[in-house]
């Protein structure tokens, strides 16, 4: 069975990343305490733990805030991931196997399922899916892990730019060219179609952001 600070913990970052929680928004302990059904002990448990993966921020006497980014912090952070895709994925190209490639194959025909059936948040969770696979098997750990921090503070963006008119076609054709190039055992297509794929992201952002808010 899991900690009661666990279960907290999930329940507070689950709300935080699917945007029911919304940034700025205050966490009170005795409503989260009776809300979750935990001790107010164990929600400061969690609180703490989510303030090291700087998704809230806890000031005392003040209690606990969702993080909010400026547009210019959102930016930045894309800009590092930009980066640091290219260098993951680099490696992973030669190492990535037939079956992986079947299997991210199946991710683009179901991805493209989705997105003619308007089942944005089911393509969300493909596209989660199609990063993983070239994650597992990146020789560059520490990109990966600075990839993950990054994508998980972003992550109440991500699944809102699928919904700008335009953007989800042009997001299935990115991961097109970034698995041809994998197919291809191209690293520097491999890179370069990441790259403009977060690129693609940072542009959606950036001319949507009190939008995607």
């Amino acid at each position: 069975m899991s900690k009661p600070s666990d279960t907290a913990y999930e329940f507070i970052r689950t709300r935080i990343l699917d945007g029911t929680y919304r940034p700025s928004q205050k966490l009170t302990e005795v409503q989260l305490s009776e809300e979750i059904g935990v001790s107010r002990n164990t929600v400061i448990k969690a609180l703490l733990k989510l303030e090291q993966e700087n998704l809230i921020t806890i000031e005392k006497n003040k209690g606990a805030t969702i993080k909010s980014f400026s547009l210019q912090e959102v930016v930045n952070y894309l800009e590092i991931r930009e980066a640091l895709e290219g260098l993951a994925i680099r490696s992973a190209v030669s190492r990535i196997t037939e079956r992986d490639l079947g299997r991210l194959e199946q991710i683009l025909y179901d991805m493209k399922d989705m997105l003619e059936n308007g089942r944005f948040d089911e393509y969300s969770k493909l596209n989660k899916s199609f990063h993983e696979i070239i994650y597992a098997v990146s020789v560059n750990r520490q990109a990966v892990e600075m990839i993950e921090t990054i994508k998980t503070q972003l992550n109440r963006f991500h699944f809102k730019t699928i919904l700008v008119p335009g953007r989800n076609h042009e997001s299935y054709m990115e991961h097109k060219r970034i698995f041809d190039a994998l197919q291809s055992r191209d690293e520097d297509g491999a890179e370069k179609w990441v790259k403009e794929h977060v690129a693609g992201v940072r542009r959606t952002i950036r001319d949507n952001y009190q939008y995607l808010l």
